[in-house]
């Protein structure tokens, strides 16, 4: 089961996305606890003038021990917590997926599956809109 966080200081990333036919969902991801201390959550380093996280920075840090771990490998370890809507047959739940995007409609994608019918769903980045396909209103079942 999911959990909902308290505040976007936990997390590494956070949106809200509406889909077609009532369809919407909020997905996020947690930051991880640090693996060599374990007293803080890794996050990205402060820039020592502002003191605000570096935007494109390379690799995740501990601000408590300073224990650093490169980008990729940090995200690979991490995963997407989805509560949605579905926009294919209306039921609420809740998923998880890897924070790897992949190809969903041939536009990046964190996918995930709706329990209920069991068709894919993508967070796309915003403003992004997959490829609609033709003849998609016979309710073929292909998957």
């Amino acid at each position: 089961m999911v959990k909902m966080p308290d505040s976007m200081d936990e997390c590494i990333y956070f949106t809200r996305r509406v889909f077609d036919n009532d369809g919407k969902a909020i997905a996020w991801v947690y930051k991880k606890d640090c693996p060599k201390c374990g007293k803080a959550k890794m996050g990205k380093p402060l820039d020592p003038k502002t003191k605000k996280p570096k935007i494109r920075a390379d690799t995740y840090e501990c601000p408590a021990c300073g224990f650093s771990e490169p980008k990729q490998q940090h995200e690979e370890s991490l995963m997407v917590e989805v509560m949605f809507t579905c926009p294919y047959c209306g039921m609420k739940g809740e998923a998880t997926t890897p924070y790897k995007r992949g190809k969903f409609e041939g536009v990046p994608a964190y996918v995930f599956e709706c329990s209920g019918c069991h068709k894919k769903i993508g967070l796309t980045k915003k403003m992004k809109s997959g490829k609609s396909k033709a003849g998609d209103d016979a309710g073929d079942d292909d998957e």
